[in-house]
Parts: C-alpha cells; sequence; structure tokens
C-alpha cells in the first residue's frame, strides 16, 4: 500500500517535470498561470542538477536527464528500504 503510494508519487512529479520541459519550448507558455505553478513545484529540483551541468550555449538544459535518473533511484532506495 506504502509503495504504491510512493511509487505513484514519483510518477506524478515525473509527469509534472515532464510537462514543465515540454512547456519550456513553447515561449508562449512561459507567460501561463499553470506553468508558473507548476515551475514553482519543479524548478528547485531541477535547479540541484542545473548547477551540476549549466545549460549548454544558455539554450539546451540537460540536467532534466540527471533528475529523472535521480528520481528513479531514489524511488528504488525508498521501495528497498521498505521491503
Amino acid at each position: 500500500m506504502i509503495g504504491q503510494f510512493i511509487h505513484y508519487a514519483f510518477l506524478i512529479y515525473t509527469l509534472m517535470l515532464i510537462v514543465r520541459i515540454v512547456a519550456s519550448w513553447f515561449p508562449s507558455a512561459a507567460r501561463s498561470k499553470w506553468l508558473w505553478v507548476l515551475s514553482r513545484y519543479t524548478d528547485p529540483y531541477l535547479n540541484i542538477f542545473r548547477k551540476i551541468i549549466p545549460p549548454i550555449g544558455g539554450v539546451l538544459d540537460l540536467s532534466p536527464i540527471l533528475a529523472f535518473f535521480g528520481l528513479q533511484i531514489m524511488e528504488i532506495i525508498l521501495l528497498k528500504l521498505l521491503g
């Protein structure tokens, strides 16, 4: 039961990151309120990885790759700890 909750929590956050990343490709979306709210919850996590891999040329942001990998590792560790 708790394992499913953790899995779904990580899945929802992963989907939030995907939507945030895809929306960043569309400049008109940057002015929308829903993206501002989404950014508020996802950017602090992404910023951790942006310090490790800064955007290339100021445009190409590869930090989400590490962010997704980090989420998977955290989920695996939590689920293993719970048994």
